[in-house]
């Protein structure tokens, strides 16, 4: 009986456990970041807590996340040199149950290998993602592109995995390389699971954006595609000028409508 009922409460503490969603691409300029602002901003929505961590030094998270005017800058590049503690990086935004952790200072440097080699090398993320999930319901983690140690890194202290694909020609090319990536990671994380690829910036009426998507539901196989997704739309630039997620400033815009149904299909496979 005490054996059951150890059972009982170590699989309901585990169902209590948030999970990590690592989005992750080939190369930039696809979406990938405007995807984790804009489903973490959905996930808080729904009122789960949810909690945004920016691994590529580039840090563009800042820029749309919806932080306040003045906030400051520190992150988790911060934290990883011990500069500042934990407490101090995570920062909150418009929404309640959404807080970000920003890449920090190293975003404002020309030389990111340091940030990355402390990534790699401490265990200082896999720590920051464990405890996350005790405190909250979501963990959005952005990723650099590619598949460098961090991204790895990420992917192995990582329950899901989101593939923004932007529908354009070249991004094509590096899907395949991605998609091997993950497997490997997978192979190394039995709790990790590829949520699928997501189609970003589709647009209606272009030919080159079409072929892509006929090309993508045609040649990958039909369980790895998502079947939301995400036109490119004006609001969706507009939004991330203003330093605000496109699920927020306008709620009811194609793209925004995409990322919030995306986000309860994601919230109802995490139960």
């Amino acid at each position: 009986m005490r054996r059951g009922t150890a059972r009982r409460r170590t699989t309901r503490a585990r169902a209590d456990v948030g999970r990590v969603l690592a989005v992750v691409s080939q190369k930039g300029g696809v979406g990938k970041t405007t995807t984790a602002v804009n489903l973490a901003a959905a996930f808080a929505r729904r009122g789960l807590k949810t909690l945004l961590v920016d691994t590529d030094p580039q840090g563009a998270v800042r820029y749309g996340v919806g932080l306040r005017p003045g906030h400051p800058t520190v992150g988790f590049d911060d934290y990883l040199r011990g500069e500042r503690a934990l407490r101090e990086v995570i920062l909150p935004t418009a929404l309640p149950w959404l807080r970000v952790i920003l890449a920090g200072s190293v975003s404002d440097a020309t030389d990111h290998r340091d940030f990355l080699r402390r990534i790699d090398e401490g265990p200082l993320l896999d720590d920051l993602l464990a405890l996350a999930r005790e405190r909250c319901h979501v963990v959005v983690v952005d990723t650099p592109p590619g598949l460098g140690p961090v991204t790895r890194r990420v992917l192995a202290a990582s329950q899901h995995v989101l593939v923004p694909l932007q529908s354009e020609p070249l991004a094509l090319q590096t899907t395949p390389q991605m998609l091997r990536a993950i497997q490997e990671a997978v192979a190394g994380n039995d709790a990790l699971t590829l949520e699928g690829v997501l189609l970003t910036m589709v647009d209606p009426g272009n030919p080159a954006s079409e072929r892509v998507v006929q090309y993508v539901h045609e040649h990958l196989p039909r369980h790895l595609v998502l079947d939301v997704a995400i036109p490119r739309t004006a609001a969706t630039a507009e939004a991330f000028a203003a330093g605000q997620p496109v699920v927020l400033r306008a709620p009811g815009d194609a793209a925004s409508q995409g990322y919030i149904n995306l986000a309860t299909q994601l919230a109802e496979r995490f139960r």
